[in-house]
């Protein structure tokens, strides 16, 4: 029964690869692009590749192990990268703008913006740095919560009933007493 399973899981995995080789294929027949630009599941099969040893020599790395052994720190550094990057965005523009208006002339007021921008900068990232640490604090926290009331809404546990002295005892069926008290 079970390699019957096997046999129908590889068949409809074979059929869903076709269908979407198709319809790939039907997008780039339709599409408006040169041949050469045209991506194949191929290539997206090899880029993905690709991208998993980049990750594989990433973790391989000191700081992929040390970031693997404290998952906290890695999920604040990951909150704290996303967090930053409009600020840091930001910064580069200003950045750019007065190293175009330097090349004007300006080179005071470039000095004056980009310290004025990197103190800015570092006051910003701070204070992201600090919302992401309480942020992914937060998020854990909270997962510990959930996942501690589920596990004790969801576990099983023994009927309750009243005993006559006003005692809660786990409920027992009979069935459990039989092998008890053996004359």
């Amino acid at each position: 029964m079970a390699k019957e399973e096997l046999r129908s899981i590889s068949r409809n995995l074979q059929e869903l690869q076709k269908k979407l080789s198709l319809l790939i294929d039907s997008f780039q027949n339709n599409s408006k692009l040169p041949q050469h630009s045209r991506i194949s599941l191929d290539d997206g099969v090899s880029r993905l590749g690709s991208a998993s040893s980049e990750v594989v020599a990433f973790m391989k790395s000191p700081v992929g192990q040390y970031l693997d052994r404290h998952p906290f720190l890695a999920f604040t550094l990951l909150v704290f990268i996303v967090m930053s990057a409009v600020p840091v965005g930001f910064f580069l523009l200003i950045v750019i703008l007065t190293s175009l208006a330097a090349l004007l002339g300006v080179i005071i007021l470039e000095g004056l913006v980009i310290a004025v921008g990197g103190l800015s900068l570092l006051c910003i990232l701070c204070g992201l740095g600090f919302v992401s640490l309480v942020m992914s604090g937060m998020m854990i926290a909270s997962y510990v919560v959930v996942s501690s009331l589920i596990n004790y809404w969801f576990s099983p546990r023994p009927l309750i009933q009243q005993n006559t002295n006003g005692d809660f005892l786990p409920a027992m069926k009979s069935a459990d007493f039989e092998g008890l008290y053996q004359e």
